[in-house]
């Protein structure tokens, strides 16, 4: 399924995904509106005061709620974790979540704390990347071959 500039109806609370390159997306929270402004919410380490790129870590990335189409103009409603997982209510729970975590600085990591990963646990209650899994997926099945022939 691809991304569509077809602008499917938000609700508070949908996991937006804004495709960035073959293997990797950002991922966001739909917040809802202000001022007739669609606005998201999204873990970012872009504009930290001290970034710390490190081996896909950054010190100081946030939580920041954008107007939708600053975080992208292509995306796709994403709560692909709904037939496993109930999504919590976004009043009672993920609205004052966002708004707590927009006052802490997080450390951002690609493998254990990336947008995918604030994403599923602000909707879900659980951190999960499945972005990240099929990466780790072709890393394990490039290594395993060496590894078990005992030519590392």
């Amino acid at each position: 399924m691809g991304l569509h500039n077809s602008r499917p109806k938000l609700h508070p609370g949908d996991i937006i995904e804004f495709r960035r390159n073959k293997y990797f997306s950002q991922f966001g929270i739909y917040y809802g509106e202000r001022d007739g402004v669609p606005y998201v919410a999204h873990l970012s380490c872009r504009d930290s005061e001290t970034k710390f790129l490190l081996f896909g870590r950054a010190l100081n990335a946030a939580v920041k709620l954008d107007p939708l189409d600053v975080v992208g103009k292509k995306y796709k409603v994403n709560n692909y974790l709904d037939e496993k997982h109930p999504p919590r209510d976004f009043y009672s729970h993920i609205k004052s979540e966002i708004e707590e975590a927009m006052t802490k600085t997080f450390t951002y990591d690609i493998l254990f704390h990336n947008s995918e990963h604030q994403a599923t646990l602000l909707r879900y209650g659980i951190k999960k990347s499945e972005q990240i899994d099929k990466v780790y997926a072709k890393i394990v099945q490039t290594w395993r071959e060496p590894f078990e022939k005992k030519k590392f």
